[in-house]
């Protein structure tokens, strides 16, 4: 019998399976992949409220007083991150509608899967789940700051502010506010145990049913550019090799036990694709599909790449004292 903590321990080779079920859907029948992108919205917005109920909103305050990790955190995604994303793009050039992709991903930390990988990656998966509010915010209100940055006025003024704005109300603020609310509702009753514990049932396969669904809608589009794609996958490769010892660093200068260490590595590391893809393709229809692929393309990448994180994180890079 397949239990929830089964399914969660394994939950990486569901990630797995479902990239090559979409990849085999959207290739084998591109129609399938058409009808299939208008399903990616809701289906991440499902997702996002499963996870978000989980988020302990109500008791957090015992968490966000661990100021050193908050504060390693900080540094690490919003500070050292984006140098690095910068100075890889000089080190791979890439075409102003790539750009757009890696910037609106490797800029992002995950606020999702990244809570499960850190577990299993002996890392401390509570302290990275009171920090998950924190850096969705934060996120959301730098994020244009930095394209401007990085793209200058004319790129970023090509970001138009409706679709994003429709975008995080629909994904982010509606689900979250309905989290909070669920969880206010169902506070000390038998019901609300009873819904809380089918969240977390949902999580795994709706994260498996999401990557399905947009990797059989864009995997056409990363194939018909996989010229311009496979240029790409070096700044990627290199930002997962960089970042774990950058963190480590980090993480030793902030004076972090091993296992929020292991934490913060996992954060740093780990980008926020699911969630920026919808903003990817609310762009003009010229610069959408090409940032769409990219950024489909950096989370078979990742995954990739966490599968080797969670034995070599505790057991290579940042190993108990």
């Amino acid at each position: 019998m397949l239990t929830r903590e089964t399914m969660e321990q394994q939950q990486t080779w569901f990630y797995v399976v479902a990239l090559f079920v979409g990849a085999a859907i959207g290739l084998s029948s591109p129609a399938w992949g058409n009808m299939l992108h208008y399903t990616v919205s809701p289906i991440l917005a499902i997702l996002l409220y499963s996870m978000f109920v989980q988020i302990p909103f109500l008791q957090l305050k015992e968490s966000w007083s661990n100021l050193r990790f908050m504060g390693a955190l900080l540094v690490a995604n919003f500070i050292v991150v984006p140098v690095v994303v910068w100075l890889l793009t000089l080190v791979f050039p890439q075409s102003p509608g790539v750009l757009i992709g890696v910037y609106l991903v490797l800029l992002t930390p995950c606020i999702d899967y990244v809570i499960v990988f850190t577990q299993l990656g002996r890392g401390n998966e509570k302290l990275m789940l009171a920090a998950t509010p924190l850096l969705f915010v934060i996120q959301m209100i730098l994020l244009p700051f930095y394209l401007w940055l990085l793209l200058g006025t004319e790129m970023a003024q090509i970001m138009q502010v409706g679709p994003f704005v429709e975008a995080f109300l629909f994904l982010i603020v509606i689900p979250l506010l309905l989290a909070v609310v669920t969880q206010v509702f169902f506070r000390g009753k038998a019901s609300g145990e009873r819904v809380m514990n089918a969240m977390a049932w949902l999580q795994v396969p709706m994260m498996a049913l999401a990557l399905i669904v947009v990797v059989a809608s864009q995997i056409g589009k990363v194939y018909n550019d996989m010229a311009i794609i496979v240029n790409v996958i070096p700044i990627y490769v290199a930002f997962l090799i960089i970042m774990p010892w950058i963190s480590r660093i980090i993480a030793n200068g902030f004076r972090l036990n091993p296992s929020a260490g292991r934490a913060l590595i996992f954060s740093s590391a780990t980008r926020n694709s699911l969630v920026v893809l919808p903003l990817a393709l609310a762009l003009p229809p010229e610069w959408a599909t090409i940032a769409a692929a990219v950024i489909v393309t950096q989370t078979m990448v990742e995954l990739a790449g966490e599968l080797l994180y969670i034995r070599l994180v505790p057991e290579v890079i940042l190993r108990d004292r």
